[in-house]
């Protein structure tokens, strides 16, 4: 009974064991896993304590993963999922004798990225284009269906429904061709791809890409604008505006074309504008609109004429100047907006004048006037490569005063005259013409044949008899430059004298005492006298620098006591009576003696060997003085060849030294100064006497080396270290 019992106690609990023994897979079949993904089967079993699992392909493959087992679990990791892991799993679990199996599919599926837009070439309005839809990495692309739609438009789709020839990813595409217009700028095209597997989810099931269009239109409608004209003249400038339709907006650029058919880049602006334009920028400028859609062209002919280019000089071809004056010289440019001017003379002599230019002028000043501006000169005016030349020749001339008309004396009826007239300053003399007429007849005239380039005086005289006839008839004298061709004032001048004969001469004399050259200081007295009956009234006069007279007394004796330099001059004694007048002249000179002599060394009249020493000579120049610089010596006196009365002596030696002497000399005597130069040797090392030196040699057996160093010694030691060349032997230069 018993063991009957403990029978069916095993056999329940047998019983019980085998039916709590179950094997689980997870997740639920299938799997649906993407390449390049992990993936993970669990087989997990309950009801025993310490199974053992095992997993295998059904066809018998690789796994291609790893099995971890721990407990009732065990996990088939397939990390990355690929092709070779698309099969049915088989996972056996075995406890103690009892073995359960479980299977599970994997599928594999490959949709990793958006779809890809492409375009056959950039959209322009009119130009049919092939868009292009690519899904790459498809698998299994019989299940893919792709969209194209061009603003919610759809243009076309296609379903792949051909199996896999083999087990990889393809890239799928779709192309549609359109043709863009205007309105569809800012659309968008959208490619939709769908992957039609319910066992993955929704989301992951769809991809799409947007592109939004953009649509071209090639350079059109080329406009340019040419101001002011496209016939230029040379040294002008023009601006050429170019303009373009088209999307996107045109670049504009400027070209010229070459002789060999080549276009040259002048610009990327709209505007190109060409200043001072020469001929040879005639041609032909293109102008071109470019965008990404295409290029287009327009062509401007310009013409470049040379320009009208004028020279004016002025006062004309030919100015007179008056010597002294200022003169301007003007020479001007027309029809170039930026001359350069040169000055020159005729004969490439200096032009003496200062020039100015400012613009389109230019001016050459000669101020004052001198005979080294008598040239003809030449302004060149350059113009880019043009060069033009005027010429304008200055001629001098002087005529400065009217003619003066003096009588060699007092009119005396019977006694015979010589009347004079002088013209002075007069240049060029050989253009002179004087005239001396006795009231309408005509005395004498006279030419000038020659001429210098200097102020002359022309003179005409004519000697006659006059009579109490001629009282009150006038006596001219006409002076008449002829310069024909100039344009100046006056060309002629003349000077009248009325003239009164007087009926009986007077002889006046001047006595002069002690002389009419005196020095300055001492007295003169000048009396004027006449043997004429009765005694005529006397009146002293001076004459000043410009020929008037000066009233100077009434007296017949003037004395002049203590004189000065500045009582020189001339003296006029007039004597007169009621039938003539008579005067007479002398000329006083008062000289001056030099005086106030210096004669000086600087910087000082001791100086060392090598420096500079000037020797320098002043006195008081009135009258004219010389001044004799020389070096005195036993031999015979040297004359120095002085500046100014100043000698310079470069880097002294000891011979430069000794007494130097200056002379002033002048008619009324001489003066001289002298001073003694002393030019003193350089130091040189000195060598001293030593005892040390003396008791050393003493004390040795060279007694006589010993004397002879002693003797040397003591002469070093008595030399000088300066001497005076005045002391020593004098030089015989």
């Amino acid at each position: 009974m018993v063991g009957i019992f403990g029978a069916s106690s095993l056999l329940w609990m047998v019983l019980v064991a085998s039916q709590a023994f179950k094997v689980e897979i997870s997740p639920k079949s299938p799997v649906m896993a993407p390449i390049g993904a992990s993936v993970s089967l669990t087989c997990s079993t309950t009801g025993c304590t310490s199974p053992s699992f095992s997993w295998r392909t059904q066809m018998d493959s690789p796994l291609n993963g790893k099995v971890r087992t721990e407990g009732p679990t065990s996990t088939l990791t397939m990390d990355p999922v690929s092709f070779r892991n698309e099969h049915s799993y088989l996972c056996t679990a075995v406890c103690e004798t009892r073995k359960v199996e479980r299977s599970i599919e994997v599928h594999v599926y490959s949709f990793p990225k958006d779809p890809e837009i492409h375009l056959s070439g950039p959209l322009q309005v009119g130009r049919p284009v092939t868009a292009t839809c690519l899904v790459p990495d498809v698998y299994p692309f019989d299940r893919l269906v792709i969209d194209l739609l061009k603003d919610k438009h759809l243009l076309r789709n296609q379903e792949f429904r051909e199996l896999p020839e083999s087990k990889s990813p393809e890239t799928m595409r779709l192309e549609a061709t359109f043709t863009p217009t205007r309105e569809d700028i800012g659309k968008a095209l959208v490619c939709r791809a769908a992957l039609h597997i319910d066992e993955i989810d929704a989301e992951l099931r769809e991809r799409d890409t947007t592109k939004e269009l953009q649509v071209d239109i090639p350079p059109r409608n080329i406009a340019t604008s040419v101001s002011p004209s496209t016939r230029l003249r040379e040294g002008g400038s023009v601006t050429m505006t170019c303009t373009s339709e088209g999307l996107p907006a045109p670049q504009i650029f400027w070209s010229k074309k070459l002789d060999s058919g080549e276009l040259q880049h002048l610009s990327g602006n709209s505007t190109l504008t060409l200043v001072a334009m020469r001929m040879e920028d005639s041609g032909t400028y293109v102008c071109s609109g470019v965008n990404r859609a295409g290029e287009d062209k327009k062509e401007v002919e310009l013409i470049v004429q040379e320009k009208p280019f004028s020279v004016e000089i002025s006062p004309g071809p030919q100015v007179a100047a008056r010597v002294g004056d200022s003169v301007v010289l003007r020479c001007a440019a027309a029809g170039c907006e930026a001359p350069s001017f040169s000055w020159r003379t005729q004969i490439d002599s200096p032009l003496s004048g200062t020039v100015s230019s400012e613009g389109a002028t230019s001016t050459l000043t000669l101020s004052p006037v001198g005979f080294e501006n008598e040239h003809s000169y030449l302004c060149t005016v350059t113009c880019g490569r043009k060069k033009l030349e005027k010429r304008i020749k200055v001629e001098l001339y002087s005529f400065p005063r009217d003619p003066e008309i003096e009588m060699s004396g007092v009119l005396v009826s019977g006694s015979p005259v010589t009347a004079s007239c002088t013209v002075p300053d007069v240049y060029p003399l050989d253009q002179l013409e004087i005239q001396l007429l006795k009231g309408e007849h005509i005395m004498k005239s006279k030419n000038f044949l020659e001429s210098k380039k200097s102020l002359e005086t022309g003179s005409l005289e004519v000697t006659f008899i006059p009579t109490t006839e001629d009282t009150g008839k006038a006596l001219v004298c006409q002076a008449k430059l002829y310069i024909d061709e100039q344009e100046f004032g006056p060309k002629e001048r003349q000077s009248t004298q009325e003239l009164y004969v007087n009926t009986a001469p007077m002889n006046i004399t001047i006595l002069v005492s002690p002389s009419s050259i005196l020095e300055e200081g001492r007295s003169v007295t000048m009396t004027c006298s006449s043997d004429s009956l009765p005694a005529p009234k006397f009146r002293w006069s001076r004459q000043l620098g410009n020929g008037q007279l000066q009233f100077f007394s009434e007296n017949t004796t003037i004395t002049l006591t203590s004189t000065r330099r500045e009582d020189s001059g001339i003296y006029v004694c007039e004597g007169s009576s009621q039938t003539a007048i008579s005067k007479t002249e002398v000329e006083l000179i008062i000289q001056v003696a030099p005086k106030d002599i210096q004669l000086t060394a600087s910087p000082s009249e001791s100086v060392k060997e090598g420096d500079t020493v000037t020797i320098s000579c002043t006195c008081e120049n009135v009258p004219q003085t010389w001044i004799i610089l020389k070096k005195k010596a036993e031999t015979g006196d040297t004359v120095l060849k002085s500046i100014e009365g100043e000698y310079t002596i470069q880097r002294a030696q000891l011979e430069d030294a000794g007494v130097y002497e200056c002379e002033s000399k002048h008619e009324l005597g001489l003066q001289s100064r002298s001073i003694t130069l002393d030019v003193k040797g350089r130091e040189s090392n000195k060598d001293y006497f030593s005892p040390g030196l003396l008791v050393l040699y003493c004390g040795s057996s060279l007694v006589i080396p010993a004397l002879g160093m002693i003797i040397y010694f003591a002469r070093k030691a008595n030399m000088k270290g300066s001497y005076s060349l005045v002391d020593a032997q004098k030089s015989k230069v």
